[in-house]
């Protein structure tokens, strides 16, 4: 199978995205919206139902089993059925209250009436409700964030074909402008070596020159110019780049990522030796067309 194909079978995903999902259970109703954005290592910022901190833990393994990498935001908002239960009233102490009031009261002859507003504002009488998920709810919750997930992984799909596409129109352009080197390097050595002779000459005011020192130097210098093995590693780079792309799995972003580093050390060196003005164009496509890549890849996952 050709490699452009294989490519689009086994295409990037990207990180950006956004999935909701509305639940319900025997007692409770709920909405899951899950956001997530590029970042270099997985992160996740929780806004969770007070019900469910006690499973804030298996809510970030969950998300980050299915979302690998990325700055993750997840909002889980749950209402209960019917009446509330918001808030629970500690009638054993509100009695042992009662008692010492009107006990002060009757020692003050004072009156007793309005007791209930002054009691209800004493301390530890009304708390938050302390209700947890039980087991079944908790269930359901779980596969409501698979789900959230499973609508998010759609978006990073869709949002990858471009991105594949894209970056491996970057990298095939590199590699086409490699190839563009070879007119220009036919004539570039001879050209070099006369530049070369030339100015050893004007520079020797008509002293002797000894030719086999002097061939021997400009060989050597020659040589620290050629380019040859900095283009065919560029190329090998960009083929392999490629079968990298078309390979099976879908979390590539941080070896590709690796790998552009090597395609723009070996543009650079190439830039530095060529000294070449037609080069040093090719040159500079590149590195427009590798800036395009990287920008492209950082939302790579």
């Amino acid at each position: 199978m050709p490699i452009f194909i294989k490519i689009f079978l086994f295409m990037l995903l990207s990180m950006t995205g956004f999935g909701r999902h509305e639940f319900q259970t025997s007692n409770y109703s709920g909405v899951i919206d899950i956001r997530s954005l590029n970042g270099k290592q997985f992160e996740i910022n929780t806004k969770l139902s007070p019900l469910l901190k006690p499973y804030e833990i298996d809510v970030r393994n969950l998300v980050q089993a299915r979302l690998i990498r990325g700055s993750i935001d997840i909002n889980i908002l749950i209402k209960q059925h019917g009446a509330s239960r918001a808030m629970t009233v500690n009638t054993e102490l509100a009695h042992h209250y009662y008692q010492a009031m009107m006990q002060i009261a009757d020692e003050l002859q004072l009156e007793k009436q309005d007791i209930l507003p002054t009691l209800m504002r004493m301390p530890e009488i009304v708390s938050a409700s302390t209700d947890v998920l039980n087991a079944d709810d908790w269930n359901v919750v779980a596969d409501a964030v698979n789900t959230a997930c499973d609508t998010l992984m759609a978006q990073r799909r869709q949002e990858g074909v471009m991105l594949t596409r894209h970056i491996s129109h970057n990298i095939e352009t590199i590699a086409r402008l490699a190839d563009e080197v070879d007119p220009f390097e036919k004539n570039r050595i001879p050209r070099l070596r006369e530049k070369l002779m030339q100015a050893v000459q004007d520079q020797s005011n008509g002293l002797p020159i000894d030719a086999n020192r002097l061939e021997q130097e400009i060989i050597f210098y020659v040589e620290k110019l050629d380019i040859n093995e900095e283009r065919n590693r560029l190329k090998h780079h960009c083929t392999y780049f490629n079968e990298l792309m078309a390979e099976e799995g879908l979390h590539k972003g941080k070896k590709l990522g690796f790998l552009m580093q090597e395609i723009g050390r070996e543009i650079n060196t190439l830039g530095s030796k060529a000294n070449d003005v037609g080069i040093q164009k090719l040159v500079v496509a590149m590195k427009d067309e590798l800036e395009q890549a990287k920008e492209q890849l950082l939302n790579a996952l």
